[in-house]
This record gives structure tokens, C-alpha cells and sequence, in this order.
């Protein structure tokens, strides 16, 4: 009986070296499927996290803002405080020297507050400022600026204003002011305000303005006492 010859070694061991190769690669195939289910979660996971800190970035930035903000503002009056009012004013004086604008710069002093203070208490002056920021607001455009530079002392940037008007704007807001009456406690108060000016035109400067608004200021003080 004739044998069957056995197949060479060399091709078992290609036929074992192919099956070796078959394993991993079959393997590899089953777990595709979960690479992917892996790579999608991590995915997912990533632009989760990105939204998160955009949105705590975007927190971060609206309170650095509020912050700025509040830096700037005066806590009892709700308007711009000397900080914040000169880096306005020195905005718009590079505005108006750039473009030729115009624009009028008052410094406003409030009359007899420390008397005021003396006879009815801080609480009484507190309320009489806050009675004149809102007298100015009603005679002020919505674009002009406000800000208090300190204790009674206040300054306003009016748009647009010629020599003239400016003069004219500066006697009405005095009268409006004189004509305040406060009732504090059964008690009537009064108050008054003494305004200089500084026309801004295009060679104007923030420092050189707020100087000779509040040298103006005290030279009209003083007509205002004596009279």
C-alpha cells in the first residue's frame, strides 16, 4: 500500500505562521468597534470640557467687567467716579481732537453741603447729592458723561456746545440747582451749586481742561458769595 506523502515542514510552518497572522488581525477586527466607541467618548468628553471652560472663561470675564466697573463707579451716586470720569474725558478729548468735534467741560461745586452736614447730619448730604445727580440727569443728554471727582465736587462733558451755549447751560443748571428744596426728617433743605467751564475744541487737553473748568469753578464761587 502505497503512503501518502506528509506535507513538507516548510509548509506547516507557513501554514502555522499564517494562522499566528489570522489571530491578531481577526482580533483587532473584533475590537475596532470599541476603539471607536472609545475614541467617541473621549471626543464627547473634550468638547464637553471646552464648553465648560468657555463658559466659566466667559463668568470670569463678566465679573473682571462688573469689577471694572464698579472700580469706577461712586457707590452712593451710581455715577462715574474720578477715575472713571478723567479716563472718559481723555477718551473723548482724543475723540474731538481727532475728528474736530466739540464738546464743553464743567466742574460743578455743591453749595453750603458741609453747613448741610453740620446741621441735619451726613445722611441730610448724602440725600442733597444725590438730589443734584438727579437734576443733572434730567438736563443732560443720554451721550453726555456725569462723574463726581470728589466729596461735593462733580464734573459733566457736554457734547457739541458752542462758547455760548455752554455759558447759557452752565447758568441753567445753577438755577436749577438754587431751586432744589429738600425735606429731611420735617426739616427743609436747600442747596446750591457753583459751575465753572472749559470749551474743548481739536487742541484741547484732558489735564489742561479739568484745571482751568475748576479754577473757573472757584473764580465763580466766589462772585456767587459775594453777591
Amino acid at each position: 500500500m502505497k503512503k501518502t506523502p506528509k506535507a513538507s515542514s516548510s509548509t506547516a510552518v507557513k501554514r502555522k505562521a499564517s494562522r499566528r497572522k489570522a489571530a491578531p488581525a481577526a482580533r483587532l477586527a473584533a475590537l475596532a468597534p470599541k476603539r471607536q466607541t472609545v475614541q467617541r467618548d473621549v471626543a464627547t468628553d473634550a468638547r464637553g470640557a471646552i464648553r465648560r471652560l468657555k463658559s466659566q472663561l466667559a463668568a470670569a470675564q463678566a465679573r473682571i467687567a462688573d469689577l471694572e466697573a464698579f472700580a469706577d463707579t461712586d457707590f452712593l451716586l451710581d455715577v462715574l467716579n474720578r477715575r472713571g470720569f478723567e479716563r472718559e474725558l481723555r477718551r473723548s478729548v482724543a475723540y474731538i481732537r481727532r475728528y474736530h468735534a466739540s464738546g464743553a467741560l464743567f466742574v460743578l461745586d455743591v453749595d453750603r453741603l458741609k453747613p448741610i452736614n453740620d446741621a441735619f447730619g451726613h445722611a441730610a448730604g448724602d440725600a442733597v447729592l444725590k438730589a443734584v445727580v438727579a437734576a443733572l440727569s434730567r438736563h443732560v443728554r443720554s451721550s453726555d458723561l456725569i462723574g463726581r471727582l470728589g466729596g461735593d465736587e462733580f464734573a459733566l462733558l457736554l457734547w457739541n456746545l458752542s462758547e455760548t451755549d455752554a455759558k447759557a447751560k452752565a447758568a441753567a443748571l445753577e438755577e436749577t440747582i438754587d431751586r432744589l428744596t429738600l425735606t429731611f426728617r420735617g426739616r427743609t433743605i436747600t442747596a446750591g451749586a457753583s459751575i465753572g467751564l472749559a470749551i474743548l475744541g481739536p487742541h484741547a487737553d484732558a489735564d489742561t481742561a479739568l484745571e482751568q473748568a475748576d479754577c473757573a469753578m472757584y473764580v465763580r464761587k466766589a462772585q456767587r458769595r459775594d453777591n
